[in-house]
C-alpha cells in the first residue's frame, strides 16, 4: 500500500502554487504536511481527493494513476476538511446512515465505525448540541466509513480544548497503524505529538523531508507546560533530571531536562502532587521549530 507523488505542478493563471511537489507515503505512516499560509497544502489535498482535476505530474496510488483511476482513488481515500461540514439538526447515526448510504455500506460498518471514534454513546444526539471535539469525531467517522487506506486530514484539531485535542491525537495515533495519514497543519506541536515524518512546504515547494527520529536525536528536552495556577520554578526544578525552569508567562512554564528520559509523567505526578491542574503539557522540538524557520522565513 502506498502513494507516491511525481513532479506535481499546479498553475492558477501565472500563478504557480505547487513546484515539482515530490514524496511518498507507505502504510502504518502518520505523515505531517507543515507549511505557514499560503505554501499550498490545501491545493495539494484538493489534487490528492480530485476536487482540483487540472495539474501536471504523476501521483501513483497503489499502483493506479490517479488521472485515470480518480474513482477508484477516491473510494479508498477519506477526507476531514479543516472546516468539517456536517448536518447539525441529524443525529450522529442519522447523519452516519446518509454518509454510509452514498457509499451503499451495510449498517454493521457503521457500528464498528462508531465504536472506533468513540461515539457509541452519542449516536441519538443532535450534531448541533455536540462539541467541537465530538464534531471532529463525527467528521472522522464519515470519513472512515468506507476504511480508506488513505486519511487525509486537514488541521483536525482546529479550535479544540486541550482536553480534546489529546483525545484527538490519540485517535489519530491509533487510526494510523493499518492506513496512511497524512495530516496537515501549521502548529508543530501537532506534528511532533503526532507524526513519523514531517513534509515542511513553502511557496509550493517541498523543501525538507524528515523523520521525526532524526529530528529528536541528540537535542536536549524541553517541555512546555500551563497550570491553573502559579508555580515557584524551584519547586519544579527539584524534580529529578529537571535541570533548569523558565517562566515564560503567566502560568506557562518551560522545563529544560538531562537525558533522554520522558519528564512528563512526573510532571503529572507533580502536578496532581500539589493539586495543580495542567492545561497544556508538550513536548517541543527545538530541531523542527529552527528547521521551520530557517525553511520558510520571508
Amino acid at each position: 500500500m502506498s502513494l507516491k507523488l511525481a513532479e506535481v505542478n499546479k498553475w492558477y493563471g501565472d500563478l504557480q502554487a505547487l513546484k515539482s511537489v515530490t514524496f511518498d507515503l507507505k502504510k502504518g505512516e502518520i505523515v505531517g504536511l507543515l507549511g505557514p499560509n499560503g505554501a499550498g497544502k490545501t491545493t495539494l489535498m484538493k489534487i490528492l481527493t480530485g476536487a482540483l482535476e487540472q495539474w501536471e505530474g504523476d501521483i501513483i496510488f497503489q499502483e493506479k494513476e490517479l488521472k485515470e483511476h480518480l474513482q477508484f482513488v477516491q473510494s479508498n481515500t477519506g477526507y476531514l476538511a479543516e472546516n468539517n461540514p456536517l448536518y447539525l439538526e441529524k443525529n450522529v447515526h442519522e447523519y452516519l446512515l446518509f454518509i454510509a448510504s452514498l457509499y451503499k455500506i451495510k449498517h454493521s460498518d457503521l457500528e464498528k465505525t462508531l465504536r472506533q471514534v468513540g461515539l457509541e454513546d452519542k449516536k441519538k444526539t443532535k450534531i448541533a448540541s455536540l462539541s467541537k471535539g465530538y464534531r471532529q469525531r463525527v467528521g472522522l467517522a464519515a470519513a472512515l466509513l468506507h476504511n480508506p487506506s488513505l486519511l487525509i486530514l486537514d488541521e483536525p484539531s482546529t479550535g479544540l480544548d486541550p482536553n480534546q485535542m489529546i483525545e484527538i491525537r490519540a485517535l489519530i495515533r491509533a487510526l494510523g497503524k493499518d492506513r496512511m495519514v497524512l495530516f496537515s497543519t501549521h502548529i508543530l506541536s501537532e506534528v511532533e505529538s503526532v507524526c513519523d515524518r514531517v513534509i515542511i512546504i513553502n511557496k509550493g515547494e517541498v523543501v525538507a523531508d524528515q523523520s521525526m527520529d532524526s529530528l529528536r536525536k541528540n537535542q536536549s528536552q524541553i517541555i512546555a507546560v500551563e497550570f491553573d495556577y502559579r508555580v515557584e520554578t524551584e519547586a519544579l526544578a527539584k524534580i529529578e533530571g529537571v535541570e533548569k525552569v523558565v517562566n515564560t508567562f503567566d502560568f506557562k512554564y518551560e522545563i529544560h531536562c538531562s537525558g533522554s528520559q520522558d519528564l512528563r509523567p512526573k510532571i503529572f505526578d507533580f502536578a496532581h502532587d500539589n493539586a495543580l491542574k495542567i492545561l497544556m503539557l508538550q513536548q517541543k522540538n527545538i530541531k523542527l521549530e529552527q528547521l521551520f524557520q530557517s525553511l520558510t522565513e520571508a
